[in-house]
């Protein structure tokens, strides 16, 4: 079956695809706001207005009561919720994580979401919460796994079928979910049953998680992280690889009172000012939206226009070449996101497989980024660089350079480089005058690697006055250190 995806930039894991459904083309990363329809804050067809391309609603919900289910079979789905774009039906899989059992067979459901004309269908996968046995999440793969090829055999033709991925917070059982999925061919790929690790701020696990999904599955495959709808955390599952998102958090959080921003939510009765320029909080003052008599539906239309301007950020953060700066950003807006932001950069290895070469001006934001993709890849093309002869190692222009056969730039985290190579990616590079120890550490390992690699120069390395670290005295074991100061007189 041909491909329904096309990519058209990269950045990190991230990337802008464009997804073909029967009723139009959506541009990724985005996200598809959730309609119930029993009831909607904000209508479908007021969506576009906000920016949203597709929608996701509930499929079960509309079978299940029997208005809704006759309209949806008479008009079909569009017609119901009087939308001409897009939509993905999720199937009950929400309702049987909550409940634990639905009214419906998976044949039923998928019978039923491929009569009303869903353009994206999702079967009865079982969703296995974290933290249970690993027997339990065994087990319930297995019947989704059976579902999966069930639904395979169902569905044909122009409308797509969606392939979750289950295994609950085991890697390898999320990979061997990712792989069968894969084998099977399906046109989306959700992420299953990650809810609760956001609920919990878990984004460590969350990011175990999804970077164990994405190795099972193909690196072109259009992936779905159900549930997903707080702007703070777009950007790092955008760098991981997700392609779309889908939450109802913009309503119930409207109905909370709760406040969305890209740094976390507030409260809008402890709100003094509204710190956002959308039309709602351009128009409002803090006190008129929360005594306004429509305000849940204003709160609701805020919280959109958030989502949606996070999404076009990211979207020209991935066309500049740097959306890893925009997720070390993002990161520090929580402590948890911090360590997902640190375990993103654990699988820096596998994310330097899709990482383009070359792009925009490297942005050196804190010691988490002396572990980027960028730094592990010039660590591997140490080999290619050849030296002999007296070689000076300098962080900037001094005296007698000429008086060398090679002059070496310095800078963390990267360490020594050919000095014709300065104002190319990444050593372009822009970073504190003094560095953090991270970042020092990291260079003067790669340098002290250059140096064994190359024997056979002679080095001296002018040090500037606040290079303090430990592993000073081991470079000083291959190379003479000389302080600028010392060096100057």
């Amino acid at each position: 079956m041909p491909s329904r995806f096309e990519i058209l930039d990269k950045d990190a894991g991230g990337r802008i695809g464009k997804l073909k459904t029967p009723h139009g083309v959506v541009e990724t990363p985005t996200v598809m706001p959730v309609i119930n329809p029993n009831i909607q804050l904000i209508s479908p067809k007021e969506m576009r207005n906000f920016g949203a391309e597709i929608l996701i609603t509930n499929s079960y919900i509309i079978y299940r009561k029997e208005e809704l289910r006759a309209k949806a079979l008479e008009k079909g789905l569009h017609g119901l919720l009087d939308f001409d774009g897009p939509l993905m039906t999720d199937s009950g899989s929400f309702q049987l994580s909550v409940y634990g059992s639905v009214e419906v067979t998976n044949e039923e459901i998928l019978n039923f979401e491929k009569e009303i004309g869903s353009d994206i269908i999702v079967p009865l996968d079982i969703p296995t919460p974290p933290d249970v046995s690993s027997k339990r999440a065994k087990e319930e793969l297995e019947i989704t796994e059976t579902r999966l090829k069930e639904a395979r055999k169902l569905i044909q033709g122009k409308q797509l079928l969606a392939g979750p991925v289950q295994g609950s917070t085991y890697p390898e059982l999320r990979e061997k979910a990712a792989v069968y999925a894969r084998e099977l061919d399906f046109e989306v790929y959700p992420l299953g049953a990650v809810v609760p690790l956001m609920e919990a701020y878990r984004y460590a696990e969350l990011v175990d998680v999804i970077a164990a999904c994405k190795k099972g599955l193909s690196p072109k495959a259009p992936v779905h992280l159900f549930g997903a709808g707080h702007p703070m955390m777009f950007a790092l599952a955008v760098a991981l690889g997700c392609d779309l998102f889908d939450s109802a958090a913009y309503a119930l959080y409207a109905k909370a009172g709760r406040y969305i921003t890209v740094q976390g939510t507030l409260h809008l009765d402890k709100l003094n000012y509204l710190p956002c320029a959308c039309p709602i909080c351009s128009k409002y003052t803090a006190e008129e939206l929360r005594t306004a008599p429509n305000r849940q539906e204003l709160l609701a239309s805020h919280n959109l226009y958030v989502t949606f301007a996070e999404i076009r950020l990211i979207k020209q953060r991935i066309k500049e070449g740097n959306l890893l700066e925009l997720v070390e950003q993002r990161c520090r807006a929580h402590p948890k996101l911090l360590d997902g932001l640190k375990r993103l950069y654990e699988h820096s290895e596998w994310l330097e497989e899709f990482d383009p070469a070359t792009k925009s001006t490297f942005f050196y934001c804190g010691p988490e980024s002396a572990k980027r993709p960028e730094i592990l890849r010039f660590e591997k093309k140490l080999e290619r660089f050849k030296l002999k002869g007296k070689s000076l190692i300098r962080t900037r222009a001094v005296k007698g350079e000429k008086e060398y056969e090679n002059v070496l730039g310095f800078k963390p985290p990267f360490g020594a480089y050919p000095l014709e190579m300065e104002e190319v990616y990444p050593f372009n590079a822009e970073v504190p005058k003094v560095p953090d120890s991270e970042a020092l550490e990291r260079a003067l390992k790669n340098t002290l690697k250059l140096i064994e690699l190359n024997p056979d120069a002679d080095y001296t390395f002018i040090c500037e006055e606040d290079f303090k670290h430990p592993f000073l005295e081991k470079l000083a074991e291959k190379a003479k250190i000389v302080p600028r100061k010392a060096w100057n007189q």
